[in-house]
């Protein structure tokens, strides 16, 4: 969606960049600091159950696009887990680590290869956000059914994460679109 406002604005290709990237580095951030305020307030179960994290990344893939959503989906939870690192209790933990990045990556990339259909229209937005949700989450799981023999995670273990963060992703799951919508709205001006 982004691409598309920059596109009509008539914007260099290094103004492209400039904006997505500092578009990047704040969903970064809020991917970052938005589990922390959940844990805070509501301990580890909350964010099991309400998944912080997604949120953003969610809205970074609608926004950015697919290639820089994939981007954002991989580094968020590497600078999250650095910068929690430093204090002695990681988010996510290292061995949850390589299942976050590529659940958020595929987060990221199948919302991302809706945000020129949801500057078309906003209530792309919707079907974007389910599938990438659908999407990651079934990656996650076939990670940890394939790996099942030398990972911690097992299957079953993974499932019942999936189950405990339902309620988090059908909130997302209208969040999301919702903000997208809005900030559609702010940033596409239709002269039709």
């Amino acid at each position: 969606m982004i691409e598309q406002v920059l596109t009509r604005h008539g914007a260099a290709l290094r103004v492209k960049i400039t904006v997505k990237t500092l578009i990047s580095v704040g969903i970064i951030a809020l991917a970052v600091l938005l589990p922390q305020l959940i844990h805070l307030a509501l301990g580890a179960s909350g964010g099991m159950q309400w998944l912080p994290m997604y949120l953003p990344i969610l809205l970074g893939g609608c926004l950015l696009g697919p290639i820089w959503g994939l981007g954002v989906g991989v580094l968020a939870p590497v600078v999250s887990f650095a910068i929690t690192s430093l204090t002695g209790s990681p988010m996510p933990a290292l061995v949850r680590l390589p299942y976050m990045i590529a659940e958020l990556a595929v987060f990221a990339a199948v919302s991302g290869l809706f945000s020129r259909k949801v500057a078309q229209n906003g209530w792309m937005a919707f079907p974007a956000v389910l599938l990438a949700e659908v999407s990651g989450r079934l990656v996650f799981l076939l990670i940890a059914a394939v790996f099942e023999s030398v990972s911690p995670l097992s299957a079953a273990t993974v499932w019942s994460q999936i189950q405990t963060g339902l309620l988090g992703m059908v909130l997302q799951a209208v969040l999301v679109p919702f903000m997208v919508m809005g900030l559609r709205l702010l940033l596409i001006k239709d002269k039709e």
